[in-house]
């Protein structure tokens, strides 16, 4: 088990991480969701022994390694920038933490190809790194992390200058290939979805504060705050300002909705209202609220759809391909029961059972 007990990390007056507590237990999947800049490499740095934190305490199964360094440590580090010795060969990148730690030859060449099946490797052993493609190198980075067999596995961003396939493929395999070994599995990503995907739990986090904890699907569901419901949407949540009065809230823009009953109890005054893009509907009827659009963007299968909701501006995401031109007037609806109440501090508004999934 990791714990960091209220670490801060500051360098040249400026504070990088603050006040962060954290426990993640072995064979345990945790990510790390914030922007760039959030403190999330910076954190997984203290957590290798790469930095000391300037505060608080940092162990290891109830051992004291605060300020301990990485090479005194059983871990193993992936970038998005993959790291490999371009003058050795596949076959020996992935072997090298293993060679370093003495093991027999039988032992890493049993470990060596069965990572290199697991990340699609075994083509290419004899290959140096010059001569692979860069999904390939990476590939051959996170197999060499696998082969450490460490109790710290960090991975900061891998996936994100791989094709879009493998990063679907990687994204199912990774959690179930590294649970198997029972180290504890930390990975940093800005993209919301990657989070949902990978499952386990997430932290998120903005300017090197965690703003909340917990199974990932509680996190995305149930944000404590306005702040964890934005670094938790892609694309970005859409907020606006609304006045409850008895069992009905309105936005000064003429969004109205009636109080799911989660929400009915909750005292008459000024709220905050986060809804996600993708519960936003088109609406063919005389309900819901009138937007003008602004642009579409048009997916694949889905459309992004900006638009002015008075002098709000919102996306909507829904699906099929539509062909609205910009100025056209749309009817958008919403389900009550989605929407995320906050108060006019941005906190969750404590009677509201969110479900918004």
């Amino acid at each position: 088990m990791l714990e960091l007990q209220n670490v801060s990390r500051g360098v040249g007056g400026e504070r990088h991480i603050i006040d962060v507590s954290l426990t993640l237990d072995r064979g345990s999947l945790n990510v790390l969701l914030g922007p760039t800049l959030a403190g999330k490499t910076s954190l997984m740095r203290l957590m290798a022994g790469l930095d000391a934190p300037t505060s608080g305490r940092i162990l290891m199964d109830g051992k004291d390694v605060t300020g301990v360094p990485v090479r005194k440590r059983n871990v193993a580090m992936v970038y998005q920038q993959f790291i490999n010795y371009p003058s050795l060969t596949v076959y020996e990148n992935i072997a090298s933490p293993m060679r370093i730690a003495g093991h027999s030859k039988a032992g890493i060449e049993a470990a060596v190809h069965k990572a290199a099946e697991l990340m699609k490797l075994t083509p290419f052993l004899d290959r140096t790194p010059l001569n692979l493609s860069g999904g390939q190198q990476q590939r051959t980075a996170l197999a060499r992390a696998l082969v450490k067999n460490a109790e710290l596995v960090l991975l900061d961003e891998p996936l994100a200058n791989l094709d879009y396939k493998l990063r679907e493929e990687l994204r199912e395999e990774l959690p179930r290939i590294f649970a198997e070994t029972g180290a504890i599995f930390v990975y940093a990503t800005t993209e919301p979805h990657e989070a949902l995907l990978l499952g386990g739990r997430t932290a998120t986090m903005s300017k090197g504060r965690v703003t909340q904890f917990g199974e990932t699907t509680d996190v995305y569901r149930r944000p404590h705050d306005l702040l964890t419901a934005r670094t938790f949407s892609d694309p970005p949540l859409n907020v606006m300002d609304f006045e409850k009065t008895g069992t009905r809230f309105a936005s000064p823009n003429g969004v109205t909705f009636d109080a799911a009953p989660a929400l009915s109890n909750l005292p008459d005054g000024a709220y905050r209202g986060g809804i996600r893009p993708h519960h936003l509907t088109f609406e063919t009827g005389e309900g819901g609220f009138e937007a003008k659009v602004v642009l579409t963007e048009v997916t694949g299968s889905e459309t992004f759809v900006h638009a002015d909701v008075g002098d709000d501006s919102i996306i909507a995401l829904v699906h099929g391909v539509r062909r609205i031109e910009p100025g056209d007037p749309i009817r958008l609806s919403f389900d009550p029961t989605k929407i995320l109440i906050f108060d006019e501090h941005g906190n969750a508004a404590a009677a509201s059972a969110r479900q918004a999934a």
